[in-house]
C-alpha cells in the first residue's frame, strides 16, 4: 500500500475517471487518504508470515528428509503412504500458491506489459513445477509409483516462501509516513472557547470562523491562528519556530495553532482557519515530500531486467531444442523446470533485504532504530549533514548554564533558595531551576509572601530574609543598584538569559540560563569534517545564537531565522545541486524538512510528529550514532555486495548443469536437486549476511 500525489485538470477529469486509469494500471485504489489501522494490518501480516514458515519447514521436512536420513512421519512416508504423502504435499503447495498469489498476479501482469521481472520468473517457473507435480501425480495414481520421484510440489511453494521472505523483510514499517500525517493534525485542541457578546462559548474548531474572538487561558493551546487583540503571556511556539524558550506575545502579535499558553489570559481574533492554517501546511508538506521521495532501487532489480528474460529465453530454447532432439516430452518439461528452478533468485531476493534486516538488528542495539530498510543501503552515500540547532544539537529546553555567585552562600544552598521561590511561578525559565532541583534531589525550602510580578520576576520570603529574583528590569522596579553591568554583558553574549538574585536589597549573584549543548557534539562534527562531510546548522533561532553555538562546535555553514517550509526548501535545493542529504532535527517543525531529506534523523527526545517523519530515530539521544549509522551502512553494502556475488555465481554455474551441458560427463540434475541447491545457495547468503554482528562500535 502506497501514497500517490495526483495534479489533474477538473474540467478534463474526476475522480471516477483517475479511479479507472489506476484500475487499469494494476493497482486498486483505496480512494482519498483515511486514517487506516495500520498497527492491525501489520499484526495481521506477521501472523500469516509466521505460519507459513511453520509450514515451510514441515513441507521441507516431509518431502526431502528423507533424503539426509532424518526420520520419517508413518502416514506421510512416501514409500508406505504414497497417496498420503502425495496429498499432503499437494495440499500445502496450494496454501503457498495462494499465499504467492500477489506475486503471480504481477508477474502476470508485467509479461503481459512486455517488463517481465523476477516476479515473472517466479510465477513461470512455480506454475510449471506445480503443474508438471500434478500430472506426475496423477500418473502416479494409475500406477506409475517411480514418478512419485518426479514429484516437485515443494519447489513451487519454497520459492515462493522465500521470495515472500525478502518482501516480508523489506515491507516492515513502510506505513510510518500515513501514521505522522495522522498525528500531526491532532496538533491543535479539539475544542475552544470563543467571546460572542461578552459571553463565553465552548465550541468544536469546524465552528470557529474568521474574526471570531477566541479565548486562551494559561495551560491551554491555541485553538487557530490569529492576532491579540487582549492581554499578554508567553508562548511555547518551538514545535513551529525551533525556538526553545517561549516567546512574549501581547496585543497585535500573532499566535499560531498548537502553541501552548504558558502563563497569560489572552483573547485573539481568528484569522487562518481549517486548511489555512500553519499546521495544514506542514502536513501538506510531509505529504508532498513523502510522496515525492525518490525510491532507492535494490542492485539486484536492476539487474532483473537483464537476467529475467535472459533466464527464460535459455528455459524456452533449451526446451525447444530437447524436443527438435527427440529427447522426449517429459525430459524436456524436466530440463525446462530445472533450468527455472535453478535460476530462481530466491538468494538474490534475499540477499539485499536478510544483510538489512540484520544490520537494523544491529543498529538498535546501539540505539539506532531503522524505519525504512533502504536506509542501510544508502547511509553510505551521505556527503552533507543538516542540523537542527534547538532540541537536536542542544538538548532543547532551559538548563542552568553559569552561576555567579557574590555572595558567602555557598552555589548549592543559593540554588535551593532561588529554586524554592520559582517553583510559585510557572514561567519556563523558573522550570530551568526547579528541574534543576529534582535532578538533583534538593529539597524544596517553605516560601512565604510569594509574589509574581509579570514580565519582570518574583519575589518571596524564606525564614527571615527578602528575596528578588528576575531581570535587570526587576532592579529598576525596587531601585536597586547594578554594579555588574559586563559580568551581564558576558553572560548575554553567550546567549543566556539572565537571572539577577538580590538579598535584602543586594545583588548576591548573576545567573545564566540557556539552552545546553549536547555531550560529544564537537566530537561528532569533527570526525564528520574528517570524513570530508559537510556539516550545516538549519535552525527557526535568531542568526546570532545559532553562529555562537556553531561557532563553539566546529559548524561554519549556518542558516538561520527560517520557518517550516523555509527548512524543506533548503534541503531540496541541497539535493538539486547533488548533495546526498541527512537532515537531524527533532521538532515539528522539523517534519517536512526530515520528509524531504534523503535520509531522516530524529533524536528520541524530539515529538512524536518529528520521529514519525523521519527514517532514523536515535534511541539514546546520542549524535555519535550518526557516526555508526554510516559506518553500519557502508559495511552493509559490502556485505550485499558479497551476497549478490555468490547470487549470480550460483546462477551461472548452475544453469548450464541444468541445461545439461555436462551430461557427458554425468554431471546433471532434476528439479528436486535443483531445489535443494537453490535452498543451500539462499543458506550460503545468510551465513555470509550473519558476518555483520561481528561488527564492534
Amino acid at each position: 500500500m502506497a501514497n500517490a500525489s495526483i495534479e489533474y485538470d477538473e474540467k478534463l477529469l474526476n475522480k471516477e475517471k483517475l479511479e479507472e486509469f489506476v484500475k487499469q494500471a494494476g493497482f486498486k485504489s483505496l480512494g482519498e487518504f483515511k486514517e487506516i489501522n495500520l498497527e492491525a494490518k501489520n499484526k495481521t501480516e506477521k501472523i500469516k508470515f509466521i505460519s507459513f514458515t511453520f509450514l515451510a519447514i514441515f513441507l521441507m521436512y516431509v518431502s526431502m528428509g528423507h533424503m539426509i536420513n532424518l526420520p520419517t512421519i508413518p502416514f506421510l512416508d512416501m514409500h508406505t503412504n504414497i497417496n498420503n504423502y502425495m496429498i499432503c504435499l499437494l495440499v500445502l503447495t496450494i496454501c503457498f500458491i495462494i499465499y504467492g498469489f500477489d506475486i503471480l498476479r504481477n508477474g502476470y501482469k508485467n509479461l503481459i506489459h512486455r517488463t517481465p521481472n523476477m516476479d515473472t520468473l517466479v510465477g513461470i517457473g512455480v506454475l510449471t513445477s506445480f503443474i508438471y507435480s500434478i500430472y506426475n501425480m496423477i500418473m502416479v495414481f494409475n500406477g506409475k509409483t517411480y514418478l512419485a520421484m518426479s514429484l516437485y510440489f515443494e519447489s513451487s511453494a519454497i520459492v515462493i516462501y522465500f521470495i515472500k521472505l525478502g518482501r516480508y523483510i523489506d515491507g516492515i514499517s513502510k506505513d510510518k509516513t500515513k501514521e505522522a500525517i495522522q498525528k500531526l493534525v491532532k496538533i491543535t485542541p479539539n475544542t475552544a472557547v470563543i467571546k460572542i457578546d461578552g459571553e463565553e462559548k465552548k465550541v468544536t474548531l469546524d465552528e470557529i470562523k474568521k474574526g471570531d474572538i477566541v479565548i486562551c487561558k494559561p495551560g491551554e493551546k491555541i485553538a487557530v491562528d490569529g492576532e491579540i487583540v487582549f492581554g499578554k503571556s508567553h508562548l511555547d511556539e518551538s514545535f513551529i519556530t525551533g525556538e526553545s524558550k517561549p516567546t512574549s506575545k501581547e496585543i497585535g502579535s500573532k499566535v499560531i495553532a498548537g502553541s501552548m499558553n504558558y502563563d497569560g489570559y489572552i483573547e485573539y481574533k481568528a484569522e487562518r482557519i481549517g486548511k489555512e492554517s500553519t499546521v495544514s501546511e506542514i502536513v501538506k508538506l510531509v505529504v508532498e515530500a513523502s510522496n515525492t521521495k525518490p525510491k532507492i532501487a535494490k542492485i539486484a532489480d536492476k539487474v532483473s531486467g537483464y537476467f529475467v528474460p535472459v533466464v527464460m529465453a535459455i528455459a524456452i530454447l533449451t526446451l525447444l531444442f530437447y524436443l527438435v532432439t527427440g529427447q522426449g516430452i517429459q525430459n524436456s518439461i524436466i530440463t525446462f523446470v530445472t533450468i527455472l528452478v535453478v535460476a530462481c533468485p530466491c538468494s538474490l531476493g534475499l540477499a539485499t533485504p536478510l544483510a538489512v534486516v540484520v544490520s537494523e538488528g544491529l543498529c538498535a542495539s546501539n540505539g539506532i532504530l531503522i524505519k525504512k530498510s533502504e536506509i542501510l543501503e544508502s547511509a553510505q552515500k551521505v556527503n552533507t549533514i543538516v542540523f537542527d540547532k534547538t532540541g537536536t544539537l542542544t538538548y532543547g529546553k532551559l538548563k542552568i548554564a553559569e552561576v555567579i555567585n557574590y555572595s558567602n552562600i555557598k552555589e548549592k544552598e543559593l540554588l535551593q533558595l532561588v529554586g524554592s521561590i520559582e517553583s510559585k511561578s510557572s514561567h519556563p525559565i523558573g522550570k530551568a531551576f526547579t528541574d534543576y532541583m529534582d535532578e538533583n534531589k534538593i529539597k524544596y525550602l517553605d516560601v512565604k509572601n510569594f509574589e509574581n510580578i509579570s514580565g519582570l520576576g518574583v519575589t518571596g520570603k524564606i525564614n527571615q530574609d527578602e528575596f528578588i529574583i528576575g531581570n535587570s528590569k526587576i532592579l529598576e522596579k525596587y531601585k536597586i543598584k547594578n554594579p555588574y553591568l559586563e559580568d551581564e554583558k558576558r553572560l548575554s553574549a553567550n546567549g543566556n538569559s539572565i537571572v539577577y538574585v538580590v538579598k535584602e536589597k543586594e545583588v548576591i549573584s548573576l545567573i545564566g540560563v540557556n539552552d545546553i549543548i549536547r555531550e560529544n557534539v564537537k566530537e561528532v562534527i569533527k570526525r564528520l569534517n574528517e570524513m570530508n562531510i559537510d556539516t550545516i546548522m538549519l535552525t527557526g533561532d535568531n542568526k546570532e545564537t545559532a553562529e555562537k553555538i556553531a561557532k563553539e562546535i566546529g559548524i561554519t555553514k549556518v542558516i538561520a531565522n527560517v520557518l517550516p517550509s523555509e527548512k524543506a526548501s533548503t534541503i531540496k535545493n541541497l539535493k538539486q545541486e547533488n548533495k546526498f542529504v541527512l537532515m537531524c532535527g527533532d521538532g515539528i517543525n522539523d517534519s517536512p524538512a526530515l520528509a524531504s531529506s534523503n535520509i531522516g534523523v530524529s533524536v528520541n527526545s524530539g515529538t512524536d510528529i518529528a520521529m514519525d517523519s523521519s527514517d532514523v530515530i536515535l534511541t539514546k539521544n546520542d549524535l555519535n550514532s550518526i557516526l555508526n549509522l554510516i559506518r553500519i551502512s557502508k559495511r552493509t553494502i559490502s556485505i550485499i555486495k558479497q551476497n549478490l556475488f555468490w547470487a549470480f555465481f550460483y546462477n551461472m554455474l548452475m544453469i548450464p548443469v541444468a541445461m545439461g551441458v555436462f551430461k557427458f560427463a554425468e554431471i546433471s540434475i532434476n528439479p528436486m536437486l535443483a531445489s535443494l541447491a537453490m535452498v543451500l545457495s539462499s543458506i550460503t547468503v545468510i551465513l555470509n549476511t550473519l558476518r555483520l554482528k561481528m561488527i564492534k562500535m
